[in-house]
């Protein structure tokens, strides 16, 4: 009878990939903490919660503002990625770095402005009530 031979996991490998994926998530997050556009961000999220809570919104405002945030946070991130590649292929200025770089902010920028006009949205009609 042929022996079975079984691929088990190392000890220190991860129990699943939804394990590994969770620790390099964990490991982004502990990087963009170090960036220093992302602090305000952060912060700002909070003070979201609080506006919103306070405004006592719809719970279809509450989403909206989860779904528009979260991808600012997602955005920092892939900006802050994109910075780290730049600098580390292209560390001397060139236009092409610039560009990735204004793109990136761009990106960024865009989502700071739609997180913008929500709240503004949900003010009106707090005001008006």
């Amino acid at each position: 009878m042929p022996q079975r031979v079984f691929n088990l996991p190392s000890p220190s490998a991860p129990a699943s990939p939804i394990c590994a994926a969770t620790g390099y998530s964990n490991g982004g997050l502990t990087r963009l903490a170090k960036e220093a556009a992302f602090r305000p961000e952060a912060l700002a999220g909070v003070r979201l919660v609080v506006a919103y809570a306070v405004m006592e919104v719809t719970a279809a405002i509450r989403l909206s503002a989860a779904v528009l945030y979260l991808p600012l946070i997602a955005m920092e991130a892939v900006n802050t990625a994109i910075e780290e590649i730049i600098d580390h292929i292209s560390p001397e200025m060139s236009d092409t770095g610039k560009h990735a770089k204004d793109l990136g902010s761009l990106a960024v920028f865009c989502l700071i402005s739609a997180n913008s006009i929500l709240l503004h949205y949900a003010l009106s009609l707090h005001l008006t009530v």
